[in-house]
């Protein structure tokens, strides 16, 4: 994989994280999209990117590997934007979408905050490389489908 691969498929990720932050403030979709970003935000890009033609899968490391680094770094953006955001609706507008997150944010420590978000992050990294590894596997049925035709 070189490196101008890498940069999008990190810039892809921060994009996905930050649509979820902002997507998961709302009451009734943000378990959704909370639940997505954590299971399928791998599947989503490594789909598209292959779909494009721009990501071409060689190896099950490989697949591992990008699944992964997917998913740390669209948790990492998504937590940069929810956090804040959630504070910033709580302070202003006594809005919450989801009252424990809301007043755990509000009373929780700078460096808990973080950690948590670290700790999910790798959650989310290590689901997301299962969920890579899967797409190689339904890629590579598909291509061998296709050749029997």
């Amino acid at each position: 994989m070189n490196i101008s691969l890498f940069k999008l498929i990190l810039m892809i990720s921060g994009f996905i994280g930050i649509l979820a932050g902002i997507l998961s403030v709302f009451p009734f979709i943000g378990g959704w999209i909370f639940f997505i970003l954590i299971c399928f935000s791998a599947v989503i890009e490594m789909g598209f990117l292959i779909k494009v033609g721009i990501l071409r899968l060689d190896s099950i490391q490989e697949s591992i590997a990008i699944g992964g680094i997917i998913g740390f770094m669209s948790f990492l953006a998504f937590s940069i934007v929810y956090m804040p955001l959630v504070i910033i609706l709580l302070k202003a507008f006594k809005y919450y979408a989801n009252y424990g997150v809301a007043i755990a944010l509000n009373n929780a420590s700078l460096w808990i905050i973080i950690f948590i978000s670290i700790f999910l992050a790798i959650l989310s990294a290590t689901v997301n490389a299962f969920t890579g590894f899967l797409t190689y596997y339904i890629s590579e049925l598909i291509k061998d489908m296709q050749n029997r035709q």
